[in-house]
């Protein structure tokens, strides 16, 4: 088992690819933290955890607010007494054009999506530090590399920022042993996905199937991303195989754009 009494964290794990990414690390024996704003949801996935015969824990935690984040590793840390994996996966959205965003939008995105993101890493980077280990995984988009058809203005800029953080936060804590990587994902079968094809559809003038033959077209090697896609190349940055990577973010979405 390649994560074997590891003890990962991961945020928007109710579902799509944070559920995923839950999933694959507990089938690797690591032992799972499963937070979500949804605390049903995040439950839900700590049971399906527990069929893998690891240890779990389900924590409703807002990513927004930095209390909240400081209580889900103290939590973590009280109960299990180290905490070796974070996967920052939990985010926002919505389709919009770049004259449709609001300020509101703009601060609902950015505070999870950014500012979620750093704070999630900056708390779970003190017991790594302690423990001289640890390894840290953003989940970021290729909306933050210039994919055309990303939801909204906002969403790439946050995402962007995730992929500025991840290589800064490489730097700084790789002298702890610390490893940050982040992971791009293209076009993926998710439910917040789903949502925004639905507006896409009706943008379009199509039906949902359409909408996302059109978004699955210009991928070369023709298929959109299921969140197990994006789970395995989480399991091998969270793995010893991926010991001298850090600092990368890497695109998972068929070929779409250039890294």
């Amino acid at each position: 088992m390649l994560l074997k009494d590891k003890v990962a964290l991961i945020t928007g794990a109710g579902d799509g690819i944070g559920k995923a990414i839950a999933l694959a690390m507990a089938r690797e024996g690591a032992h799972i933290v499963s937070v979500d704003i949804d605390g049903d949801a995040a439950k839900r996935t700590a049971n399906e955890v527990g069929e893998f015969h690891v240890k779990e824990l389900a924590l409703e935690t807002d990513v927004g607010d930095t209390k909240q984040i400081e209580d889900m590793v103290v939590r973590t840390i009280e109960t299990f007494g180290r905490l070796d994996i974070i996967v920052n996966n939990a985010g926002v959205t919505r389709r919009a054009g770049i004259m449709e965003l609001t300020e509101e939008d703009w601060d609902r995105i950015h505070r999870v999506n950014a500012k979620g993101v750093f704070f999630c890493l900056q708390s779970a980077a003190r017991p790594m530090i302690e423990q001289v280990s640890g390894c840290i995984i953003n989940i970021a988009s290729i909306a933050g590399r210039g994919y055309i058809g990303a939801s909204n203005a906002a969403y790439a800029a946050s995402k962007g920022a995730v992929i500025a953080l991840t290589r800064k936060a490489s730097q700084e804590l790789g002298p702890y042993n610390i490893n940050v990587n982040a992971i791009c994902p293209g076009v993926t079968l998710t439910p917040l996905g789903e949502r925004n094809r639905v507006i896409r559809a009706q943008e379009q003038g199509v039906s949902i199937e359409q909408a996302l033959e059109n978004s699955v077209k210009p991928i070369p090697i023709r298929r959109a991303n299921d969140p197990e896609d994006i789970a395995a190349l989480a399991v091998f940055l969270a793995s010893p195989s991926a010991r001298n990577i850090t600092g990368q973010s890497y695109n998972v979405d068929g070929g779409l754009i250039p890294s």
